[in-house]
Formats: C-alpha cells, sequence, structure tokens
C-alpha cells in the first residue's frame, strides 16, 4: 500500500491591499466594524492588474515546490481547484504547468467551489495510492473573485479576496503519516442561492447580462445560519467515529475561513477548544478554494503545526459542497 504524504506548502495573495476602510468609504461608515466584529475579516488582498488566477497558483505552486525540495519536472499530476478559472476553456492548469515547466504532468481543474481543494486533495491522495505512474502530485487551490465582483454590490464586494496554496504530495510505501480519509457531500437544492450564473452554456454573457452584472457573483438568497455547523460537526464526527478518535485527537482545525462564529460554533459542539481553530481571515480575507491552503500554509509556516500532529481540513463552497478529511504530519 501506497500513502500521500504532505511534503511541503506554499501560498501568495494578491498585490493590491484593501483594508475595511475602503468599503466605509465606500458604502458609508460602519461597515469595516461590521465585517471586523461579525467576520472577523479586516482586511485582504486582490489582483494587481497583471496578476490573475493562473499567476497565483504559480507563485503558490513555486513556493512549495521549493518547500518540498521537488522540481517541477519532478511533477506527475497537477490539479488545480477554482472556480475563477483563467478561461473558460482550456483548464488552469494547463496555464501553470507550462509557467512551472512540469512537462511531465498531467493536469485537469475541478470546480467544488470553496470545497474545491480538500476534494482536490482526495483526488490525488488515490491517484498515488492506487497507480505507481504518480509520485509527486501538486494539488493548488487558487482564487480571483476581485474579477468578478460587483463593486457596488455591498453584500460581496466587502468578503472576497485573493490569492493561491498549494501541497505537494509524495507517495511513500507502508504505514505512516499521511492523508486520510476524507468525507464529500452535496446539498444540491442551493445550486442556484449564491454564484456566477452568467458566462457559462445556461446563460451566455449578452451585452444586457453584461449591463446587468450578471457575469459577478451573487448572493441570491440567505443560506441558514446552522448548514456549516450542522454539516461540518457532523462530517468531522463521521470521520472521528471511522478512525477510533474523538475530535480532541485532532491537534488543529483548518475550516473554510469565511465567518469566525461558524467555525468557533462548530468546535464548541465538538467539544474542542476554539483556539485550536487556524485562522487567517483577519489579514486575507476570504479567499474561496484558496483559503484552507493558505491557512495551512500559515500554520505550518509559523509552527502552529508539525510533524505527528494530527490535522483537520474541512470546507464548504457554493453548490452546496463540503468537504472534510483528516491528515497526520
Amino acid at each position: 500500500m501506497r500513502r500521500a504524504v504532505i511534503a511541503g506548502t506554499g501560498a501568495v495573495h494578491g498585490r493590491q491591499g484593501v483594508p475595511n476602510a475602503f468599503f466605509d468609504d465606500r458604502f458609508g461608515g460602519g461597515v469595516g466594524d461590521w465585517l471586523a466584529s461579525n467576520l472577523d475579516i479586516h482586511h485582504r488582498y486582490w489582483c494587481a492588474d497583471d496578476e490573475s488566477t493562473a499567476t497565483l497558483a504559480e507563485g503558490a505552486a513555486r513556493a512549495a515546490l521549493a518547500a518540498a525540495g521537488v522540481a517541477p519536472e519532478q511533477v506527475d499530476l497537477l490539479i488545480i481547484s477554482t472556480d475563477t478559472p483563467e478561461q473558460l476553456s482550456p483548464s488552469t492548469a494547463s496555464v501553470v504547468q507550462h509557467a512551472l515547466g512540469a512537462t511531465g504532468a498531467a493536469t485537469f481543474d475541478i470546480n467544488t467551489a470553496c470545497a474545491g481543494f480538500v476534494t482536490a486533495l482526495d483526488i490525488a491522495r488515490k491517484f498515488l495510492a492506487a497507480d505507481a505512474q504518480y509520485t509527486h502530485a501538486l494539488v493548488i487551490g487558487a482564487y480571483a473573485m476581485s474579477r468578478f465582483l460587483d463593486l457596488d454590490d455591498k453584500k460581496t464586494a466587502t468578503l472576497f479576496a485573493d490569492g493561491a496554496g498549494a501541497v505537494v504530495l509524495r507517495a511513500e510505501a507502508g504505514d505512516g503519516p499521511g492523508l486520510g480519509p476524507c468525507k464529500l457531500h452535496t446539498d444540491g437544492q442551493y445550486h442556484g442561492w449564491m454564484g456566477i450564473y452568467a458566462g457559462g452554456a445556461a446563460r451566455p454573457i449578452t451585452p444586457e447580462r453584461l449591463a446587468a452584472r450578471e457575469h459577478t457573483v451573487k448572493f441570491v438568497h440567505k443560506f441558514p445560519v446552522s448548514v456549516n455547523p450542522d454539516t461540518w460537526t457532523r462530517l468531522i464526527g463521521e470521520l472521528c467515529e471511522a478512525q477510533g478518535i474523538t475530535p480532541l485527537d485532532i491537534d488543529r482545525y483548518v475550516f473554510t475561513q469565511l465567518n469566525i462564529n461558524s467555525i468557533h460554533e462548530t468546535l464548541t459542539r465538538l467539544g474542542v477548544p476554539t483556539e485550536r481553530g487556524h485562522t487567517v481571515m483577519q489579514q486575507l480575507g476570504y479567499t474561496g478554494s484558496a483559503c484552507i491552503p493558505m491557512a495551512f500554509d500559515d500554520a505550518v509556516r509559523s509552527g502552529a503545526v508539525g510533524p505527528g500532529d494530527r490535522v483537520a481540513f474541512v470546507a464548504s463552497g457554493g453548490g452546496l459542497a463540503f468537504a472534510a478529511m483528516l491528515a497526520t504530519l
């Protein structure tokens, strides 16, 4: 049996810093205070004019490869999770493969919105476990949602940010640390509640849709406040039960970085100190499919996690899609 071991991490964010005060100036006073007190978001970064989903992904990938001591030509598989792709077709992964010089890597994108990175980790884990052709996998979550914001929409413009995070996985034989089991779940009845609904086959771009800003991200309905804590708690409980452990046996939790209250409520339900939740939304904002690898890279580089620690990755995103995974470092 082969297992997938985390060999290195990396992350970057867009170069354009945007403090909460920007939105006070745009929408009136009090917006920044609300973001800080309710979501714990104080600052974020957007892409500069010469940045994009692919350039962010490349930057995170280079940092992760350097940390792992792996050359681009050693990468056998490159998966990018994003719902802000470089273009509709071809894949963002093919663009990044060329930029890196990872000429031996098979490539593809996946889109399960902000649950995509954990889903991509599970896919890569299974490739490495099942097929001896693959020794190194590069998994990237990348997000450039500032390109799809309506800056007159206070509900969306204030939340989203740009960045990318990457993990290099290495196949190793025998027992030991590595990526563990994963649980995926979708509540498809919510597919029309939040997303970018113009620009695809169902609603191609027209001048009228551009004028109505239908190509920007929209919150169509307000989600039930309990949907993330309910599902996250259930998925973590199922993973722990299958492994014969308790939530207290997990040293660090890395959740989707949108709402501090949902994170704290989930940890409280699990009987886990809230300090075990590692967060970066305070300075990075909500970076969607990139937020979990960006937070994990911060935890690794700050020393918040280290060899032997058990980590839970817990994600949710539009669709609604959910993913939870355990890993031992």
